[in-house]
């Protein structure tokens, strides 16, 4: 869902791209500065329990997530450094608002939705910590329900119509169904992963009866 949003809004950010590009701004500063803003947006917003204003300040900088990649695709330095450093950033970014949301959920007393939340933000970093280490041991793990920028699309969604006068049930709800779509994709790249692990192995073994 999130790759056909982020082509459209790539095409529309290729303006501003060029021109912090010729500003002399780089693509490694703007993926900074986007995750310390969406973690400013989290962390001093929404644990403070000012919902709507945080999801708008968390969306803005999300925007910086799409801007840099065109960015470095304009400059044409593309690299294994920038994607690095973007998927590790975006743990950070990740971690702060469901974290954020745990300790607003907990202050109100909405034990469900804070577990909810606590369990979001753990097993959001299992599904890409699977993919990674699936692709370490030359195996792939890009399986699953729901990708990363679904599950935060769906998580803003929910956070900042709440903010703006729905039940926090609604809240609530969307993080218990975030936290079983990221456990069962964690299942799931660790079951596809095993497949690949023993059909490896099988397809090395040597025939019944054939010489040693």
């Amino acid at each position: 869902m999130l790759k056909h949003l982020r082509a459209v809004v790539g095409r529309i950010l290729r303006a501003p791209a060029a021109l912090l590009l010729r500003l002399g701004v780089t693509p490694d500063v703007v993926t900074i500065v986007g995750t310390l803003g969406a973690m400013a947006g989290s962390l001093g917003l929404i644990a403070r329990g000012q919902l709507f204003a945080g999801t708008m300040v968390i969306t803005f900088f999300v925007l910086f997530d799409v801007l840099d990649g065109t960015m470095a695709r304009l400059a044409g330095t593309t690299g294994p450094w920038g994607a690095f450093l973007d998927s590790v950033l975006d743990r950070f970014a990740d971690g702060a608002l469901f974290a954020a949301l745990t300790i607003h959920l907990a202050a109100t007393g909405e034990r469900v939705g804070a577990a909810a939340a606590l369990a979001c933000l753990v097993l959001g970093s299992i599904v890409p910590y699977a993919r990674a280490k699936a692709e370490s041991l030359g195996r792939t793990a890009t399986v699953g329900i729901a990708e990363r920028g679904d599950r935060l699309l769906i998580a803003l969604v929910a956070t900042g119509l709440v903010g703006l006068g729905l039940p926090v049930a609604v809240l609530v709800v969307v993080l218990v169904v975030l936290a079983v779509l990221s456990l069962t994709t964690s299942i799931h790249r660790m079951l596809h992963v095993r497949r690949q692990i023993l059909a490896d192995a099988s397809s090395t073994a040597p025939a019944p009866g054939a010489a040693p």
